[in-house]
């Protein structure tokens, strides 16, 4: 079997720094309790290993209004900024681990919705990180996440509007449903705010896909992107399999395969994906 793996796989820039954040963190301040606003990645298998060194999930805005004192580090996907200022009012000390690419987004909605625009973000209305640019607005935003949400939506005719995009959305169906929204002739402008290496990641994916008997997507059930890299290996290969760890995968499954790609979301460890790699060469 010839095996492919996408040399673009696994932790992009942002999710290791904000990785690599939360561990230094434990380890300089051992006397301290940590907390992640939110999981700091959507990987099920890191934030075990991280609670098993003491570091505990902030779940929702209650338990944070309940804290009294620790750290608290925020999120890859980034916060809305009344996060920021409730930390700030109660006096704990934070540490900020959102994706630079994230925060770029953050400052061109306050800008753009303080100087008069009408924001529109292309993506997953339920997202954190599309929860968190939400949160940057001066006034209300659309959120357009489909086909059907581009042709709905309507705006005064003399309203200009500033679309940008969640990081890891698919820049196809970016484009279509910019598209669909520049034919209502409104005061445009497009930011493509769809992180390069997001971009480069779909392209490896479906490449490789495009050329294998048998597709294997590794990463969390809950992670934007890796839905995104599985939909789109899909497309290109009937034999994708969505695994997030080797126990996911049936290897009997790869059948009589001769080729065998392997991708893997920003959020996948390279432990897990060297893992996978390994048994499926030891097996075939």
């Amino acid at each position: 079997m010839e095996l492919k793996v996408a040399k673009t796989a696994g932790f992009c820039f942002g999710v290791k720094r904000a990785v690599e954040t939360v561990y230094e963190q434990a380890a300089l301040e051992s006397g301290k309790q940590i907390y992640t606003y939110g999981p700091i990645i959507h990987n099920e298998e890191v934030i075990k290993d991280m609670e098993k060194r003491g570091v505990k999930v902030l779940g929702t805005e209650e338990d944070l209004d309940k804290l009294k004192d620790g750290i608290v580090i925020i999120r890859s996907h980034g916060v809305p900024k009344r996060i920021y200022d409730k930390l700030e009012e109660k006096g704990i000390t934070y540490v900020d681990a959102t994706c630079p690419f994230v925060k770029k987004i953050h400052n061109i909605v306050k800008k753009e919705s303080e100087e008069g625009k009408h924001v529109i973000i292309i993506g997953n209305e339920v997202h954190p990180e599309v929860e968190g640019i939400k949160g940057w607005s001066a006034a209300p935003v659309t959120v357009i996440q489909n086909i059907k949400d581009a042709e709905n939506f309507t705006a005064e005719p003399s309203q200009k509007i500033c679309i940008v995009s969640q990081t890891t959305f698919n820049y196809k169906k970016f484009e279509e449903l910019v598209e669909i929204i520049l034919k209502k002739r409104y005061d445009i402008s497009v930011l493509n705010t769809i992180c390069n290496a997001t971009t480069e990641r779909q392209a490896e994916a479906q490449s490789i896909a495009e050329g294998v008997d048998a597709m294997i997507v590794i990463g969390d059930k809950h992670s934007s992107n890796t839905q995104k890299l599985f939909e789109i290996c899909a497309n290109a290969c009937n034999n994708t399999y969505y695994i997030q760890t080797l126990d996911d995968l049936d290897l009997n499954q790869l059948g009589s395969a001769k080729t065998v790609g392997i991708t893997a979301g920003a959020s996948t460890p390279n432990n897990i994906i060297e893992e996978v790699q390994r048994n499926v060469r030891i097996n075939f």
